[in-house]
């Protein structure tokens, strides 16, 4: 199930704008270029600036998502026209063939459990190509993000169209282990409506991604710097062995 800041229409439709430009992405663009990719699967695609931005560049893309409500804003973007959009889980991907798969932002982190986490991997893996490779970030847990995620410090106004000025600020709700709960909370300049959204995400160290992706049959090829957050995050590249 989709966090309510994906799913839920009016949230979903603010998102773009309360995330701020995705200059995370660009590295993306640059890797499916760099590794010759021309099929590409994005996986929890989310409103698809991704998944477009890669199409507008020529390449075929397949973009999956769970929550409805983003992929609506994601097929009225520019190149969207081009991207052959799923809804629902990994489950999806069966017919599906790549040689380059994406999880980008915090994709990764929202699989929580062991056993959802391996199923993902199992099938990414069984979608690409021999020889294909997956790219994906995660923060890095020594560095506790969360502990900055409180609502006077990550408290931010952006002006939305058709909705005016929208506040939003996350806060921490519980920390358990390698799991981090918090509420995303926005607040809305045009009716004073105030939405709330609550998130859990799962923080592994590289020895455990290293693992978990051999353990799935890909060869980790090499851990990059994310070049948003360096030294913050971790941007793992994988590949199916050919």
């Amino acid at each position: 199930m989709a966090d309510a800041h994906y799913e839920v229409a009016r949230l979903a439709g603010v998102y773009d704008a309360v995330e701020g430009e995705r200059t995370d992405l660009e590295a993306y663009a640059a890797l499916a270029e760099e590794l010759g990719a021309r099929r590409v699967l994005d996986v929890g695609c989310g409103t698809g600036t991704l998944a477009c931005l890669l199409a507008r560049s020529g390449l075929e893309v397949v973009a999956l998502d769970p929550a409805t409500a983003s992929l609506e804003v994601a097929r009225g973007k520019e190149g969207a026209g081009r991207v052959r959009f799923l809804l629902g889980d990994v489950s999806a991907l069966q017919q599906v063939s790549a040689d380059l798969a994406t999880m980008t932002g915090n994709v990764a982190q929202v699989f929580c459990s062991e056993d959802e986490w391996m199923s993902v991997l199992a099938a990414v893996r069984s979608a690409l190509v021999p020889g294909g490779h997956l790219v994906f970030e995660t923060r890095d847990p020594a560095r506790k993000a969360w502990l900055e995620w409180t609502e006077e410090a990550s408290r931010i106004h952006r002006q939305v169209p058709g909705e005016g000025v929208v506040e939003c600020s996350v806060e921490v709700t519980a920390v358990k282990g390698r799991l981090v709960s918090f509420r995303s909370t926005y607040r809305f300049e045009r009716d004073g409506a105030v939405m709330t959204s609550d998130a859990t995400r799962c923080f592994r160290s590289r020895p455990e991604v290293a693992a978990s992706l051999e353990a799935a049959g890909l060869d980790l090829v090499e851990v990059r710097q994310a070049p948003d957050r360096p030294g913050r995050e971790m941007v793992f590249l994988a590949r199916r062995p050919a």
